[in-house]
């Protein structure tokens, strides 16, 4: 189940929390998770109502991306693409093969080693 939240949501934290901070998620994204006011959460629940994957957008660019599994992120991106036309997007480079399959376009950046510019369709 995917379900969309803020920060101001009251379940929010229960979910999300374990995430911010977090050096385990920092060290394997290369990015530091933060639970903004602007942002939107995308979050992929699975069967046990535990978040596997989450996406956060700030009105139409994707700003963290993180998942346990890229099965739950591939589904919660192509889910996203529905939604949004998401604009260029900044993101972490270790899920590029799943931006592929999602049919983002993707564009290096010279100047970040760990992240790459994703855009939807538009």
């Amino acid at each position: 189940m995917i379900v969309k939240m803020t920060n101001k949501d009251d379940d929010f934290y229960t979910y999300m929390g374990k995430f911010f901070g977090s050096r385990i998620i920092q060290t394997e994204t290369k990015d530091r998770i933060y639970d903004d006011n602007n942002k939107e959460w995308y979050i992929y629940l699975n069967q046990n109502n535990k978040p596997c994957a989450f996406v956060s957008v700030c009105d139409t660019v994707i700003k963290n991306i993180y998942s346990i599994s890229n099965d739950y992120l591939k589904e919660l991106l192509l889910f996203i693409m529905k939604k949004i036309v998401v604009s260029p997007s900044i993101v972490t480079k270790i899920y590029e093969d799943i931006y592929i399959q999602c049919g983002f376009h993707i564009n290096t950046l010279d100047n970040y080693k760990h992240f790459i510019m994703i855009r939807g369709e538009g």
